[in-house]
């Protein structure tokens, strides 16, 4: 289920270079939103809508938070806004995380998320708080967003830097491996480039590891199939899958992984 409709924009920050945050005030919505669902949101002057992540949402003041980064014309009218302004906004869509009820006071869930990847993961930290362990890779320091967001719901903050100017240097599956060699981890929840999402899903063992993809969409309700990814049953069956619909998440062992061809890069996405 999902609610359709213009909302007021109540707060706006730039939260890092390109980087903003929109609070919408859609009671609705906030109210049938789960963690790793998005938003469609229809930006004036383009066609086809923008899927942003929904970063997080209070159902008491009935509010989300979006999270994007501007990429492209779209998004950058879309930083335009300020509050006062009215979003147009098709939300919550598509399946978010499978979260447990509880944990155990002596288990733990890791979350990683890489670069404009991280929003997602925050409201799962909301919900679990110091019962999850937060792994963040970025570029640099001037790339990091919502680390202190993290840290304010009590959850453990790992930092990872390609060049090593905050936390650790490195890649977060790195911090992932060590993190997993002590043991007490009942579940992974992963968003982020798609190479760093393969890495995770080989790192993870036999932990189960849930990931979020991203790809372009064209109506984001499951109709036109453009956002289509190849994932495997059970019994090894491959079948096609849409990213808007059937996910953004996913089982991280049944996604497909495919090289681009010509390239070594890895993507989720195949063209039917």
């Amino acid at each position: 289920m999902y609610k359709c409709g213009n909302y007021p924009v109540i707060e706006k920050t730039a939260i890092s270079a390109g980087i903003f945050s929109l609070t919408v005030l859609c009671p609705g919505v906030a109210e049938l939103a789960q963690p790793g669902q998005f938003a469609h949101i229809k930006v004036e002057g383009f066609q086809l809508r923008r899927p942003i992540s929904i970063c997080d949402f209070d159902r008491r003041a009935g509010t989300i938070r979006l999270v994007f980064e501007v990429r492209g014309g779209g998004t950058g009218r879309l930083s335009g806004l300020n509050a006062g302004d009215n979003l147009d906004m098709i939300a919550p869509l598509g399946k978010g995380f499978t979260l447990p009820e509880t944990i155990a006071p002596d288990r733990r869930l890791l979350l990683v998320g890489g670069g404009i990847g991280v929003p997602p993961l925050l409201s799962v930290s909301r919900r679990f708080r110091e019962s999850a362990t937060v792994i963040l890779g970025f570029r640099s320091y001037d790339k990091i967003i919502l680390a202190n967001d993290f840290k304010l719901f009590e959850s453990a903050v790992i930092t990872c830097t390609d060049d090593g100017s905050v936390g650790r240097r490195g890649f977060v599956v790195d911090a992932l491996v060590q993190e997993l060699e002590k043991g007490d981890v009942d579940g992974i929840f992963a968003c982020g480039p798609t190479p760093m999402l393969k890495a995770v899903v080989n790192a993870a063992g036999s932990v189960p590891v849930e990931i979020s993809l991203e790809e372009r969409m064209g109506c984001g309700v499951g109709a036109c199939a453009v956002c289509a990814c190849r994932i495997a049953d059970e019994n090894g069956v491959q079948t096609m899958k849409r990213v808007c619909k059937d996910g953004p998440v996913f089982d991280g062992k049944a996604v497909i992984f495919k090289p681009y061809a010509g390239g070594g890069s890895l993507s989720p996405i195949l063209k039917p």
